[in-house]
C-alpha cells in the first residue's frame, strides 16, 4: 500500500513538472513570435504551479515574465514596473540576457522621458526618469530629474519623497565635465565624456582641453524642499531644511538667498532683510541684492534707505530697469502728502501762499521723476507703464510738445 502511494506521488510530481515546462515553452515560443498576450496567459498558468518549481525553473519563469510584460517596449507603465520587478527576482541566471533587455528598456524610457519633458508632460517624464533610476540605482542623476519634474507637475508630496532619497544618498549633482576649444570657431565646446574630447584633440579639430566641475544641485534641492514646505503651510520644516543646508555650506550665498526668500514668503520681513544684508556682504557688487534691500526698506516705509539701495543697484548696473521704476515710484509717492495738505487749505492769503508753495513742490517731484522714467523707457522702449506716467507728467507740467510725443508713443504701444 505504501509503495503504491509513493508511486502515485511520484507520478503526480512528474505531471506537475511536465505542465510547468510545457507552459514555459509555450511562453518562450510566443515571445519569440512577438505574441506577448499569449505569453502572459501561458505564464499565468505556470504561476499556479510556482510552489513546485525548482530554482532553475523559477529563474526562467521570472525572466520570461519580464520579457512578456515589457513586450519589446509596447507594455504600459504598470507592465514595465512589473517587468522590472520580475527581472529582479531572477537568481543566478540569464544575467547577460536581462542586462541587454534592461539596457533597451533604459534607452526607451530615457527617450520617451525626454520627449515628454520637452512637450511639458511632466508626469510621464518624472515617472520614466524614476524607472530609469530604479533599474540602475547608481545613476542618481535620474532620481534628481524625477524629483525636479515632479515639482513641475506639480506633485509636491511625491517630490518630497524623491528629494528625501537624494538627501539620504548625499547627492550633490557635481559632475566632471570635459571641454575643448573648436579650432574653426574658437569657441569652447562641451563633450559628453573624456574619450570623445581626447579623440577630437588628437584629430586636431580641437585644442586646449580642460576639465571642470559642474555646480552643485544641493542649493536648488534644498530650495525646492523648503518652498514645498512653505506651500504646504509647514513653515517650521521649511526653516529647518534651510538651517540644515546652511550648516553644511555656510558660505553658499545661494542657500542664504533661498532662506531669505522662504522668510519673505512667510512674511518675516526683518529676517529677510537680515539675510539679504548678510548676502550683500558676501557679494557687494550684486545689484539684485541691493534692489531687494530697497524693496524691503520701501515696504517698511524707510524711503531714504530704499533710495540709497536703489541708487546702489543702478550704480552697479546702469540698465537695472526695476531700480529706475521703483525710484520714480518713491519720488511720486511723496505727492500724496502734498495733495492732502493742498486739499485741506482754506482761502486766506496765507493759505493761498502755502498752496502755491505746495504746487511748486509737487511739480518738482514730477521733474525729479522724469529722469528715472526716461531711463526706464530707454532700456525698455515698450514699457507702456513708464510711457503713460511720463505722458501724464508732461501734461501736468504743461510741456505740450513732450506730452504729444509721449501720447503718440503710448497710443502706438497700446495698439
Amino acid at each position: 500500500m505504501k509503495k503504491q502511494i509513493i508511486i502515485a506521488l511520484a507520478f503526480s510530481i512528474s505531471a506537475f513538472s511536465f505542465a510547468q515546462k510545457k507552459e514555459l515553452k509555450s511562453a518562450e515560443k510566443a515571445i519569440k513570435n512577438n505574441n506577448y498576450a499569449e505569453a502572459v496567459a501561458a505564464l499565468n498558468q505556470a504561476e499556479t504551479l510556482m510552489s513546485t518549481m525548482d530554482d532553475k525553473l523559477k529563474a526562467k519563469f521570472y525572466y520570461l515574465k519580464g520579457q512578456a510584460l515589457y513586450a519589446s517596449g509596447k507594455g504600459n507603465a504598470e507592465d514595465i514596473d512589473a517587468a522590472i520587478e520580475s527581472f529582479g527576482k531572477v537568481k543566478g541566471a540569464y544575467k547577460t540576457e536581462i542586462a541587454a533587455v534592461k539596457q533597451e528598456m533604459v534607452n526607451s524610457l530615457i527617450t520617451s522621458g525626454n520627449k515628454a519633458y520637452e512637450s511639458k508632460n511632466y508626469k510621464i517624464a518624472s515617472s520614466n526618469f524614476e524607472r530609469v533610476y530604479n533599474m540602475n540605482i547608481k545613476d542618481t542623476a535620474y532620481l534628481y530629474y524625477a524629483a525636479a519634474t515632479a515639482v513641475s507637475i506639480p506633485d509636491y508630496d511625491r517630490a518630497l519623497v524623491l528629494y528625501d532619497k537624494l538627501k539620504k544618498l548625499g547627492y550633490t549633482g557635481i559632475e566632471q565635465q570635459y571641454f575643448a576649444v573648436n579650432k574653426e570657431t574658437s569657441e569652447e565646446e562641451a563633450f559628453s565624456n573624456k574619450s570623445l574630447r581626447d579623440i577630437s584633440v588628437k584629430s586636431g579639430t580641437h585644442i586646449k582641453p580642460t576639465n571642470k566641475k559642474s555646480e552643485s544641485k544641493k542649493s536648488e534641492i534644498v530650495k525646492n524642499v523648503a518652498l514645498i514646505y512653505v506651500s504646504n503651510g509647514d513653515n517650521e520644516k521649511a526653516i529647518e531644511a534651510m538651517k540644515d543646508a546652511r550648516a553644511e555650506s555656510p558660505d553658499d550665498i545661494n542657500l542664504i538667498l533661498t532662506e531669505a526668500n522662504v522668510h519673505f514668503k512667510m512674511g518675516n520681513t526683518d529676517e529677510f532683510k537680515k539675510l539679504l544684508e548678510e548676502a550683500t556682504k558676501m557679494d557687494p557688487k550684486n545689484p539684485e541684492l541691493q534692489y531687494n534691500l530697497g524693496v524691503v526698506a520701501a515696504e517698511s516705509k524707510d524711503f531714504e534707505a530704499a533710495k540709497k539701495y536703489y541708487n546702489k543697484a543702478i550704480e552697479l548696473d546702469s540698465n537695472y530697469i526695476n531700480a529706475y521704476i521703483n525710484m520714480a515710484a518713491l519720488v511720486l509717492g511723496e505727492e500724496t502728502a502734498l495733495i492732502e495738505e493742498m486739499n485741506g487749505l482754506g482761502s486766506s492769503a496765507a493759505d493761498d501762499k502755502r498752496y502755491d508753495e505746495l504746487k511748486e513742490q509737487r511739480q518738482q517731484l514730477y521733474r525729479d521723476a522724469i529722469p528715472f522714467l526716461s531711463k526706464a523707457l530707454e532700456i525698455d522702449s515698450k514699457n507702456v507703464s513708464a510711457a503713460t506716467t511720463l505722458m501724464n507728467i508732461y501734461s501736468v507740467l504743461g510741456e505740450t510738445d513732450k506730452y504729444k510725443a509721449m501720447k503718440a508713443k503710448v497710443d502706438e504701444l497700446s495698439n
